[in-house]
């Protein structure tokens, strides 16, 4: 009976030991966190759309007409400045002088800031929408998805628009069927390496061109002259030549002029149609432009847009006040003698819905800057103290409308729903919010303008807080959720790194199933009831199945584990793991930690290193020096100029080291046929590297004279690029020597950053890749002399095949630390971790110039990808250096990679400037995809150094 006992132990051991298949967890780690990167904007940023809503209106207009400019990426102080552009030879003090003689004679001006993402989308939707989409928004994309919310262009009569293709068709879409009329260039005329000066000028052509068939057109003619009419003009060309050029060049400057002129002729054009002054004209921004010419994150760079009015219904400029309005940012601008009224993006769409009578938005959380009554607004005074009373009235019911709706949905799917306790008068039945308007209404009757204004001011603050409250109402289980979910993660992998032997008995297996049964029904049900988001079903199933797996198969074997071998060891590395993680968490906003990352690295680790120094003086010295050289470049400007002798360097350098490499694989190859067949592949790879150099070289300088690019070299371009990065995926000259592969691979991916290199990116992918090469000789000479050092202990000479094999050593714990630094160098070497808009678009001009945002941000991707090959392939053969089976030291990784993520995702602000909550954004999202991507890398590694073709297999067993 004990024997059959015994066997019946053994094959439950064999049976759950095989259970833990790699590929199962690496799907399973897959959808788990490409699931919950959707947590970050259920918890900080849902959606703010509602449909059901009452709309509202003043009842009067100030101007028959509005005509919105917006320029799309201008920054505030560009336009305003006094003498911006310093670098320039002979630019002008004043480089939009129409505009600014309105600011200083007939118009009110100030800075209109924006909200993360800054791109095209969400910053016209604000303008023209009054509202913030959640921040994925951004990939609802902008021609194919119109806008599904309430807008001015919908609410006015008839809008006429003019400009790009990537923006007008989704307001045109939204809206009433046929009442935005749209008139767009081709999408191929967005050439980066042209002069987009022309974009704009073709939006001004097109409008007089309107006027003037309507002189011919009776029924044109007739709507035109309508009131409430909009006529609206995108100008993409600074967005485009600021991409190109970056802010501070002399094409941005001309085509900040060139605004400036389609501004002045617009307005004439409008004065000589209309002839009858009845016009409010608005000019502003979506977004504004980084110092290298990028967008999308929270920089001030990016959100800071300038906002000029004026045209019927506006106020004229106005002296400033005593305390002033001017901070160091604008007092460049020398209008420190007039009022600068700053306002949020979303209050344009309530100020451009009151100049022309039109209906609210429904959807618009904007705050008409003529509502706070301790500030001068936008709107003539002269209109009257009741009308910007009214208007103050009619942006409550809007705002307070919004909530209304909002809390009955929420009311009536939450169990135990509490509302917002300032917006309901307890023991009334009344409306949200519905006795403070009553007493607005009631000041307005009586004629106190001013206090009717500030009871309006305090309630749109409060409504404004109690959509905010509804907005987070479901934040504190989401971050339950998610905590006891990457926690979970944590364990469910520890059990695939130590295999636990045995599991609970069978009566706590069944307790414990059934818990985590009941808990996921007792979720499910509420979220049922709740009518929840199909995605929270999905965040409560992770956790409960991590921990109902590692609870009745990982816990008790582990607190065996802990019990035998002692609590303080693994206190010291838990320590260590949680220092190392969140050091790198302080890296993505302070560069300078990587370097201190290689300083301890190359200098401190060396001295724990078990080899005699006289004896390993090269590995010491190569370790030590290429950490040192990697050190440098976390410490170089992010904000980069396009340096051909630094590229051309690049490629240099990548193909001495492949010298340097050849030489090695050379010496350890006795064949004189596979000697010929490597040099001969190294030969081709080589001249790819040179002829790639010499196609770069070329398509900048005609880049940088304006000539466009040739056809001839866009076409060699693809051509080098294409062979050179899909070589070493061929048979071709294939040998079946690790480091042979790895030279192919690195001079293969070398052309890349060649041509895809703006400054020194292809010195940082040959001193990375030398490093990774080093570390692997350096681990595989410090395991060989640990294990040699331990008496009665037979040392393996060949890797194990299985992960049932491994065996976890403490010491793999660093190496896992040491694998996830590289991961983030290998992301953030050259770029700016505190933004991913950093990655410049330049280069990608030598191969595209056209505007694809789908295929220029594929480029930009296929950079990132080439140090991961890089990284994938150094981490197989570290295995294999180590006798360890594939994917074992990635286990250990992907166990403590969620200490970073986890702690990104309490340090998501949706509250601050937006540079905080774009940065922390960015950083949530990196750091839950970064290891899942070099976990794809690190398993396409294994295939591909294992990758030998039979005839290969077959010939080195004859030699």
């Amino acid at each position: 009976m004990v024997k059959q006992g015994a066997e019946r132990n053994s094959l439950a051991t064999v049976d759950q030991s095989s259970s833990f298949n790699i590929s199962k967890l690496l799907i399973l780690g897959l959808l788990f966190h490409v699931t919950f990167i959707g947590s970050v904007f259920d918890c900080y940023f849902t959606s703010p759309v509602v449909n059901g809503m009452k709309s509202f209106n003043v009842g009067s207009a100030h101007a028959k007409r509005l005509v919105l400019i917006v320029g799309d990426g201008l920054r505030a102080d560009l336009l305003f400045n006094l003498n911006p552009f310093p670098n320039i030879q002979g630019s002008p003090e004043v480089v939009a002088p129409y505009l600014r003689s309105i600011v200083e004679k007939r118009g009110a001006f100030g800075i209109s800031h924006t909200r993360v993402p800054t791109e095209s989308r969400p910053g016209h939707v604000a303008i023209i929408g009054g509202m913030y989409e959640d921040v994925s928004a951004v990939t609802k994309g902008w021609k194919v998805n119109p806008v599904d919310f309430d807008s001015v262009f919908n609410r006015s009569s008839s809008t006429y628009s003019f400009g790009s293709p990537d923006i007008l068709p989704m307001f045109a879409r939204g809206a009433t069927p046929g009442k935005v009329k749209e008139w767009s260039y081709h999408e191929d005329d967005e050439d980066f390496t042209r002069d987009a000066t022309a974009l704009d000028l073709w939006s001004l052509d097109h409008l007089e061109q309107l006027f003037q068939n309507a002189t011919q057109d009776t029924k044109l003619n007739t709507e035109l002259r309508q009131d409430k009419v909009v006529i609206f003009l995108h100008l993409l060309g600074l967005d485009t030549t600021g991409h190109s050029y970056r802010p501070h060049s002399k094409e941005y400057m001309r085509n900040i002029q060139v605004v400036d002129n389609v501004v002045r002729r617009t307005e004439k054009l409008v004065d000589e149609f209309y002839q009858d002054q009845d016009t409010s004209f608005v000019f502003t921004a979506d977004h504004g432009m980084s110092e290298i010419g990028n967008h999308g994150d929270g920089h001030p760079d990016n959100t800071r847009t300038p906002l000029i009015a004026w045209g019927r219904g506006v106020r004229g400029p106005l002296p400033d006040i005593p305390a002033g309005t001017h901070d160091t940012y604008s007092e460049p601008w020398g209008l420190k003698h007039l009022y600068r009224r700053d306002v949020e993006q979303a209050d344009i769409a309530p100020l451009m819905a009151a100049l022309i009578g039109i209906d609210w938005p429904v959807n618009s959380v904007g705050v008409l800057p003529d509502v706070d009554p301790s500030r001068p607004g936008y709107l003539d005074p002269s209109a009257g103290e009741d009308v910007a009373a009214k208007s103050a009235l009619v942006n409550a019911k809007v705002i307070l409308e919004q909530y209304r709706v909002k809390h009955e949905l929420k009311k009536q799917h939450t169990m135990l729903y509490k509302a917002y306790a300032p917006l309901h008068d307890s023991g009334s039945n009344d409306s949200p919010g519905e006795a403070a308007l009553k007493t607005i209404e009631s000041l307005i009757e009586r004629e106190q303008w001013a206090s009717a204004k500030r009871g309006a001011s305090v309630l749109i603050r409060t409504g404004l807080q109690g959509l905010h409250y509804l907005q987070t109402y479901d934040r504190f289980l989401i971050r339950a959720i998610v905590t006891f979910a990457y926690i979970g993660w944590a364990c469910f992998t520890s059990m695939y790194i130590f295999r636990p032997i045995k599991s609970g008995g069978r009566p706590y297996r069944v307790v414990v199933s059934f818990v985590a049964g009941g808990v996921l029904a007792v979720f499910w049900g509420a979220f049922v009831l709740q009518k929840s988001p199909w995605t929270f079903y999905l965040y409560v199933s992770f956790p409960v199945y991590f921990w109902q797996q590692f609870l009745t198969r990982g816990a008790p074997d582990l607190l065996a584990r802990v019990r035998r071998q002692g609590s303080p060891s693994l206190l010291v590395w838990f320590v260590f793991v949680v220092a190392s993680t969140q050091a790198m968490v302080v890296g993505y906003t302070h560069r300078s930690i990587w370097s201190a990352g290689f300083g301890l690295m190359g200098l401190v680790w060396p001295l724990t290193w078990p080899l005699p120094l006289k004896n390993h003086l090269n590995l010491y010295g190569s370790w030590s020096l290429l950490c040192a050289l990697n050190a440098t470049f976390p410490l170089l400007s992010v904000n980069k100029t396009e340096n051909v002798p630094s590229i051309l360097a690049g490629g240099v350098v990548v193909i001495l080291l492949g010298l340097v490499g050849l030489r090695e694989v050379y010496a350890e190859i006795r064949t004189a046929e596979r000697r010929r067949a490597i040099v001969k592949t190294f030969v081709f790879q080589a001249c790819l590297v040179l002829i790639t150099m010499m196609i770069t070289a070329s398509s900048v300088a005609h880049l940088q004279a304006k000539n466009g690019l040739p056809m001839v070299n866009q076409a060699l371009g693809w051509l080098a690029l294409g062979v050179a990065s899909s070589f070493p995926f061929t048979r071709l000259g294939l040998d079946s020597h690790p480091r042979s592969k790895i030279l192919r691979y690195f001079l293969g991916f070398g052309s890349a950053f060649v041509i895809l290199s703006i400054s020194v990116e292809g010195l940082f992918y040959s001193v990375f890749s030398a490093c990774l090469i080093t570390w692997i000789e350096a681990e595989r000479q410090i395991r060989t002399a640990k294990q040699s050092s331990k008496p009665g202990k037979q040392q393996r000479q060949q890797p194990a095949s299985s992960l049932r094999n491994y065996t976890f050593q403490p010491d793999d714990m660093r190496i896992a630390v040491m694998f996830l630094f590289f991961v983030q160098i290998a992301f953030f070497g050259t770029g700016n971790v505190a933004s991913i808009s950093s990655f410049y678009l330049a280069p990608v001009y030598r191969l595209i110039p056209i505007f694809s945002p789908f295929f220029m941000a594929t480029l930009l991707l296929f950079k990132i990808f080439a140090p991961y090959v890089m990284l994938g392939i150094a981490f197989s053969e570290l295995n294999k250096a180590l006798c360890l089976p594939p994917f074992s030291l990635l286990l250990v990784a992907l166990s403590i990679v969620d200490g970073m993520t986890l702690t990104f995702f309490f340090k998501v602000q949706d509250t601050g400037s937006w540079l905080e909550i774009g940065q922390s954004i960015t950083f949530f999202c990196i750091a839950s995809l970064l290891l899942l991507w070099a976990a794809a890398v690190s398993a396409a590694g294994e295939v591909l150094m294992a990758a030998n073709g039979s005839h290969i297999n077959s010939r080195n067993k004859e030699e």
